[in-house]
């Protein structure tokens, strides 16, 4: 499906690179002359803003690496230095920072468009068993990078998330203190995490290469989830799409640069602001944004290991994703049944992440309960069963009839159903 580049170096350099290492055709090959469904709608666009973002993280990583103390002495105040010293300092630490979330929003956009899309069907399998290990590298690179900074909040939610490794069996008690570089969360735990923070980016950003190289290997999912059957389906990524990645990519800068330069500070937590004391406990210990739904799941359970079973189910859960969803259809604009049940389950994880954000007491936790079974229930009950249940619409026969039709389902020439009033 990804092709072959139509492209004929024309100067003797080009064509002496291109018979020793064809990188020039490879580039064309996979971001020019690749063929991509002429039906991709604006939500397509979020692999672009990602990569433009991740880039962004590990260019102002870089950067700060080289001001930041690693040190439980010094952490605290080099940030300040950051901030207050160094030149341009606090716009690198603000677009590192809400770059984090940016990064969160994103990936969550284009997961709930691969859910709704069903871009984790046959033969798109491995693309979406990258994309979670892509999401699972991202949530432990933002936990150790929230940590850096040497804050209250830091400091005790390192301690919370790895006390949590203590509960599994036998090994339990070995991971926390490899964790911990000892008895307690200390200077060698921040070393620990300062080095994994700094590294991780670089395995996402290869990981990402192979996300990448697994969908061009299959070729695009689009809106109507029908294969492309001809050339009429498909027309060039350049210049049709980088021109429509580089708008959505301005657009969301605006969002970027409106946090950044307007509310830095916004999707911070007061308690990070004051240096971390291991006597002091803050009242209410919470991650940050976009781990709130899976603390919630968490805290839902009352056993400590099943909680932590229950919080990394959540996401290993999304790995057999595609064999748990057993309807023949795969984007939901086909599927009434599945839209429905869809937004249902967007809405409950938008729940679990309120709730993530509220004290484990009272009718919080019982609502924690209740969304946590509703969450696994949709996967494990709900996508099984409505592979038998569920009457799809008729699909298009082509992407060209989908686009001629307005993303019309019923097939042209073929009559609309009867009313049945």
């Amino acid at each position: 499906m990804a092709g072959h580049s139509n492209y004929v170096p024309q100067s003797a350099a080009a064509k002496w690179l291109e018979s020793r290492l064809p990188v020039i055709s490879l580039v064309r090959g996979s971001f020019v002359d690749f063929p991509t469904p002429k039906n991709l709608n604006y939500w397509w666009t979020f692999g672009g803003i990602l990569f433009f973002v991740l880039i962004a993280q590990i260019i102002t990583g870089i950067v700060l690496v080289m001001h930041y103390t690693p040190n439980t002495m010094l952490a605290f105040d080099s940030v300040e230095h950051i901030m207050r010293d160094v030149n341009f300092g606090w716009l690198l630490r603000y677009l590192h920072s809400n770059g984090a979330s940016m990064f969160f929003i994103a990936v969550y956009i284009h997961i709930f468009r691969g859910l709704y899309y069903g871009s984790y069907k046959a033969p798109r399998e491995i693309s979406w068993i990258l994309g979670v290990i892509i999401f699972l590298i991202m949530m432990g690179t933002a936990f150790m990078g929230y940590v850096l900074p040497w804050g209250q909040m830091s400091f005790w939610g390192a301690t919370v998330i790895t006390n949590l490794f203590s509960a599994i069996p036998l090994v339990g008690d070995a991971i926390r203190t490899w964790l911990w570089g000892g008895f307690a969360v200390d200077n060698p735990t921040l070393n620990r995490f300062f080095s994994l923070h700094y590294l991780l980016p670089f395995m996402i950003f290869g990981v990402v290469i192979l996300h990448v190289w697994a969908f061009h290997t299959t070729g695009n999912n689009n809106p109507s989830g029908v294969q492309p059957k001809s050339k009429q389906d498909t027309i060039p990524f350049h210049p049709y799409y980088t021109v429509k990645d580089l708008f959505a990519i301005i657009v969301f800068m605006i969002l970027f640069a409106w946090f950044v330069f307007y509310v830095p500070n916004y999707m911070g937590h007061p308690d990070n602001y004051i240096e971390a004391n291991p006597l002091s406990t803050p009242a209410h210990i919470v991650p940050e944004w976009y781990f709130l739904p899976f603390y919630a799941i968490l805290r839902a359970i009352p056993d400590k290991l099943g909680g932590v079973v229950a919080m990394f189910g959540a996401i290993a859960i999304l790995f057999v994703l595609p064999w748990l969803d057993t309807s023949k259809v795969r984007s939901g604009t086909y599927r009434p049944l599945f839209k429905q049940f869809f937004w249902i389950f967007a809405a409950n994880c938008v729940a679990l992440g309120y709730l993530g954000a509220m004290p484990a007491e009272g009718w919080y936790v019982i609502f924690s309960r209740i969304f946590t079974a509703y969450y696994f229930a949709h996967f494990l009950i709900i996508l099984p069963l409505l592979g038998f249940l569920e009457k799809p619409r008729p699909l298009p026969a082509s992407i060209s009839e989908a686009v001629l039709k307005g993303g019309s389902g019923t097939p042209a020439g073929a009559a609309s159903a009867p009313s049945t009033k």
